[in-house]
């Protein structure tokens, strides 16, 4: 199945009014159509799997599917976990150049996240692993169920929710690693499936910043 990555013009990414962050929001990047069509196509053509973490000194499963995509470098490292990197589909291609296209940066590598129901989540954390640099950028494409999604300051400890709409981007830059932690809470209402798509450029061995 092919779906048609066109822009839609009724919004364009706006900014989020968080103090110490740069955050830009669009909730419809993508059609409610061309998101459909990739959620499924994403469903069946990606090898989803769910990984064991370190938690407190056990090992535990992770409470959703993940999939990593990039050069051959972009090994991603998190909780004692090492993931190789699987080459990028034709899906997860189009999403890049459109992505690097319209805000003017380069992406080598993409983390998918597929959110089953409310059971599965993402625990608070940054984004702020050495090989993505001081300041990475970090766009997350969303398909499939609204999720409420959280930022929480580092500093004053306030919490800030929203969600996070089908076919939305949502785009963190700047400092925003260094001030926030963000995350994807649990719930106990009944949610279809999400998937969430996060592009970010790893740093190549060598390569200056």
């Amino acid at each position: 199945m092919q779906f048609k990555l066109f822009a839609n013009q009724s919004s364009s990414l706006a900014a989020l009014p968080l103090p110490d962050a740069d955050i830009l929001y669009q909730a419809d990047w993508l059609s409610a159509e061309a998101g459909r069509q990739l959620l499924v196509e994403l469903q069946h053509e990606l090898p989803w799997r769910q990984d064991f973490i370190k938690l407190y000194g056990r090992e535990v499963k992770i409470p959703r599917m993940q999939s990593w995509h990039g050069a051959p470098h972009c090994h991603y490292q998190y909780s004692n976990l090492c993931l190789e990197p699987q080459p990028m589909t034709a899906s997860l291609i189009k999403i890049q150049r459109r992505l690097q296209q319209e805000l003017a940066c380069q992406f080598n590598c993409v983390l998918a996240n597929w959110y089953r129901d409310g059971q599965d989540g993402m625990g608070m954390h940054a984004d702020n692993e050495p090989e993505l640099g001081p300041q990475p950028v970090i766009a997350s494409v969303s398909l499939g169920a609204a999720r409420k999604f959280s930022f929480k300051h580092l500093r004053s400890a306030k919490r800030t929710d929203f969600m996070l709409q089908p076919g939305s981007l949502l785009v963190m830059r700047g400092t925003t690693q260094q001030h926030y932690h963000h995350g994807l809470a649990k719930t106990r209402k009944p949610v279809s499936d999400r998937i969430n798509l996060t592009f970010r450029y790893i740093i190549e061995p060598g390569q200056t910043q």
